[in-house]
């Protein structure tokens, strides 16, 4: 993805049109979701009030493709996603996903090439298996065995052997 220096502002007005004010042209959601992918660093402001509504029409973007039927997001982990609103785990959840997609996006292209696209599927399901006994351990529902954290800390070495390997 090519990155643009500058952020760019896009008003969002009543009548729910958005302006990009540097290209001085009303956009689409279409058009903010291609930014997205581009790179490009943007703002989204209520024209009338100011405030800073970017979070909620990235959520709508998401919203709109999953609704198109590109869905990626899956129902478990929507649910679970809900079930950590207003949970005391919640203001470390942001991190968490940030850290995972970073890893994610580190790692794609590296065993995309090694290993071709099976690994990635893999590597979601793990990832979300590990999700969900968090989510379970974090809610007190679940604790983990010292032979379940062993197994973990095995397999995690195991993949952390074959990222190396990659990165050789």
């Amino acid at each position: 993805m090519a990155k643009s220096s500058s952020k760019v502002t896009i008003k969002k007005y009543a009548n729910r049109r958005l302006y990009d004010t540097e290209s001085s042209a009303y956009i689409t959601l279409d058009r903010l979701a291609q930014m997205v992918r581009e790179g490009r660093e943007f703002e989204v402001v209520d024209a009338k009030s100011g405030e800073d509504i970017t979070r909620q029409v990235l959520t709508q973007i998401i919203v709109d493709e999953e609704a198109r039927g590109a869905t990626m997001l899956p129902l478990s982990f929507l649910k679970q996603l809900i079930g950590l609103y207003g949970n005391s785990m919640q203001t470390f959840v942001p991190s968490y996903l940030e850290a995972a997609m970073d890893a994610f996006k580190a790692n794609q292209s590296a065993a995309h090439n090694a290993f071709g696209g099976n690994v990635l599927t893999d590597l979601a399901k793990r990832n979300m298996a590990m999700f969900e006994d968090a989510s379970r351990a974090f809610a007190g529902k679940a604790k983990p065995t010292d032979s379940e954290v062993d197994a973990l800390r095995a397999e995690l070495a195991a993949l952390q052997a074959k990222v190396d390997k990659l990165n050789r």
